[in-house]
């Protein structure tokens, strides 16, 4: 999977949020959580925290599906490692472009 800027902007700008930064975490090291969990770790409202899944669900990050009335997110780490990759590309240009 390769991404293209606009997919790395997004992600950028998605983890660029302390409170989105800390969701994704969280989700990451649980493998899964539902809203309510989010809610209770993190003290802020269910609004909020849908906003926030929102965000990272659209850039790619968090996967969501949907039990009865629940909904849980998962990490997508197969982006997580498009994006590592694609930052990496990104500094090895800048560095040979330095070289010369």
């Amino acid at each position: 999977m390769d991404l293209d800027r606009a997919q790395i902007e997004k992600i950028s700008k998605a983890l660029a949020d302390e409170t989105r930064l800390v969701i994704f975490e969280a989700i990451s090291k649980n493998g899964e959580m539902n809203c309510g969990e989010i809610v209770s770790m993190r003290g802020v409202t269910p609004a909020t925290v849908s906003h926030h899944l929102k965000i990272l669900s659209e850039a790619g990050l968090v996967q969501c599906r949907r039990e009865g009335q629940f909904v849980y997110s998962r990490s997508a780490p197969e982006v997580v490692e498009a994006y590592t990759r694609a930052l990496e590309k990104m500094a090895r240009k800048r560095r040979e472009s330095r070289k010369r």
